[in-house]
């Protein structure tokens, strides 16, 4: 393809809400397969880095989010779609889930107190302010749920979004390599604990490592996010804050 060819098509792409949608593909294309070509190191996590590439490309073009996500709200919407397709690898486990019931509800509600717990203790050690404390506490649910928890609560679901991210993005690079140095071997017990900590980031990395730890992993991100929103807030009239 030739120079004006590849200047006329950014300039339609630039003017239009495809850009969004464009750039996106492209980076988390050329993402995963830096990821396939490091022998899917976690270090490598496709999210991560096609993030990375994004706010470059952003930063570099003076494009403002608001312009990108005419186009990127597109793969958004598609977040639905795929969260209600998590059900179809559960169902292949429901037997197994049937005998685990009860180590799953005790993993689930320890894993939401300790988290809120945990970052509420961490966070008003370190002098944060009531609405840090507040904003970090569901930063383990999935970002619409810990946003709408954070704004009854008193935090800043803002700063909470950003904090989920974070969270899902730690969770998913470090996840499994904990899992080794931890010595688990059994995909469910690491689906679960990754559904926990690291919700829809953390179960695209299990989906990576099997189908199995993606399922449990997609289940247990929706029951963490259901048992924080009745948890957390409770937990925060218990403690007082």
């Amino acid at each position: 393809m030739n120079e004006p060819a590849i200047r006329d098509i950014w300039v339609y792409l630039s003017a239009s809400p495809l850009l969004g949608l464009t750039i996106t593909l492209l980076a988390y294309g050329l993402a995963y397969r830096l990821y396939l070509k490091s022998n899917s190191s976690p270090l490598v996590n496709p999210v991560v880095t096609s993030v990375a590439m994004l706010i470059a490309v952003l930063m570099m073009t003076g494009t403002s989010y608001s312009e990108y996500f005419e186009g990127g709200q597109f793969v958004h919407f598609l977040l639905g779609p795929a969260t209600v397709a998590l059900a179809v690898p559960l169902y292949e486990q429901f037997s197994r889930l049937r005998q685990l019931w009860l180590p799953v509800t005790v993993s689930l509600v320890c894993g939401v107190v300790i988290a809120a717990g945990s970052s509420i203790g961490l966070a008003w050690l370190l002098g944060g302010s009531t609405e840090i404390q507040m904003s970090l506490a569901p930063k383990s649910a999935t970002a619409p749920v810990a946003m709408g928890i954070s704004e009854t609560i008193g935090g800043i679901p803002s700063l909470t979004a950003v904090l989920v991210v974070a969270t899902g993005i730690v969770g998913a690079v470090l996840g499994t390599k904990l899992f080794e140095w931890m010595r688990i071997t059994d995909d469910s017990v690491k689906g679960i604990a990754m559904g926990v900590a690291a919700h829809g980031i953390g179960t695209a990395r299990a989906f990576q490592v099997s189908s199995q730890m993606g399922a449990f992993s997609g289940l247990a991100m929706a029951l963490s996010a259901f048992a924080t929103a009745l948890i957390v807030p409770w937990l925060v009239d218990l403690i007082g804050i």
